[in-house]
């Protein structure tokens, strides 16, 4: 049986420079680019979209009409919230930096990337059940979560997915695993990648595919979608 899944990652919620950790409203530009990419949804099954006011909004401009799904929603970042990233880098610099390095700390005293992860992965396991293909509205830590468990990377690969906003990420579950794919360009196909857990090198794969290969164990090459040239990506787990 074969299962898709497609998020769509609003914008907002990331550790960069002016970002207000927590839920808040998308702005108008936002929205107006939710509403043009209405056209360019897949067909689907069903909708869902994460409980924050963010996703409840980006959801309503693509024209969705989504249930709430409890389980996707975004990393918890207790006492932090409502902070930019900014202001906690300068206050708390140590704890800020051992955040984005440590998939168990949780200096913030809310939830560490690893357990946000298996949280994550729960749901997609429940989903992996279900016929139909199904298109989630999230913020872009849950697509993040979704990556790492779906290409069975480390916790700590965690902060090396780019996720740009209203970028669909695929993923089908089909012969026991989960094939990934960031496929925004309308023509010719994705360039095609395989990750596995062997070997310090990249190799030259069939049909002018490159295998990327983590060295000892660590993920040497950060998995980000090439905006420059617009063209797609798909990532296909192989192993380990």
């Amino acid at each position: 049986m074969t299962i898709r899944l497609t998020f769509l990652s609003t914008s907002g919620g990331d550790p960069v420079p002016g970002t207000r950790f927590g839920d808040a409203s998308p702005g108008e530009r936002d929205l107006a680019a939710a509403r043009a990419a209405r056209a360019d949804l897949p067909a689907h099954t069903r909708a869902v979209r994460a409980p924050s006011l963010r996703c409840r909004r980006t959801a309503e401009a693509l024209g969705l009409a989504a249930a709430c799904e409890p389980a996707l929603r975004d990393l918890d970042l207790g006492v932090w919230c409502g902070r930019t990233a900014d202001e906690v880098a300068a206050a708390e610099p140590h704890a800020f930096s051992a955040w984005l390095t440590d998939p168990d700390a949780a200096p913030h005293g809310g939830e560490s990337v690893r357990r946000f992860c298996r949280r994550t992965a729960d749901w997609l396991d429940a989903v992996a059940d279900e016929p139909g293909h199904v298109l989630a509205v999230t913020e872009p830590a849950v697509v993040r979560a979704a990556l790492v468990h779906a290409l069975a990377a480390p916790a700590r690969a965690f902060w090396r997915f780019d996720v740009p906003p209203l970028t669909p990420v695929s993923l089908t579950w089909q012969h026991g695993h989960w094939d990934v794919g960031m496929n925004p360009a309308a023509s010719g196909p994705p360039r095609r990648f395989t990750v596995i857990h062997q070997g310090p090198h990249r190799q030259a794969g069939r049909d002018g595919a490159h295998t990327l290969v983590p060295s000892a164990g660590a993920w040497a090459h950060p998995l980000r979608y090439p905006r420059a040239d617009g063209a797609g990506l798909a990532f296909t787990f192989t192993g380990p």
